[in-house]
């Protein structure tokens, strides 16, 4: 009887040892703004764009392929809330921009179009929230007032 419980524990153990725990979903939380001033980042002229289209894309690191998407839009506030409904493992995970609900700002802003998130547990993050940066549309026209917002952070030319 003992030969046959160390049998099954050193059948049974590794399995459960090796496991892979689901767990629960992955919520990545970010925002969707215009960027008013075309300057390549937030001021306080920008504005937070509601039914933006943004995606959550993983793709394979050695291979590039795309290994798992999901979409979802921005609310009132410009915010997104997306699940991911399993751990992405080793894959480069990134929201991404895909779709403006706004015709004069509809341009994506090349740096500020993706966001890398992190969606795995093997990691010691305990948290099943992910927040991505914030990413941006570029308006087509600048507002007129961005010399003086641009000045509070000195980025104006003079």
């Amino acid at each position: 009887m003992a030969k046959l419980l160390v049998l099954f524990a050193l059948c049974v153990l590794p399995a459960i040892a090796t496991a892979h725990f689901a767990g629960n979903p992955f919520l990545v939380k970010g925002k969707v703004y215009c960027d008013t001033c075309r300057c390549g980042y937030e001021t306080s002229a920008s504005k937070y764009l509601p039914g933006c289209l943004v995606k959550i894309e993983c793709k394979d690191r050695d291979t590039s392929r795309v290994t798992y998407e999901v979409e979802g839009v921005t609310d009132s506030t410009g915010s997104f809330n997306i699940l991911v409904q399993s751990d992405r493992g080793d894959d480069a995970c990134d929201a991404v921009l895909v779709k403006s609900s706004d015709p004069e700002c509809s341009t994506p802003n090349s740096g500020r179009d993706r966001a890398r998130v992190i969606l795995t547990r093997n990691n010691g993050m305990v948290s099943d929230t992910r927040f991505a940066n914030a990413m941006g549309f570029l308006q087509n026209v600048p507002l007129a007032s961005c010399p003086q917002i641009l000045q509070k952070y000195q980025e104006a030319e003079e």
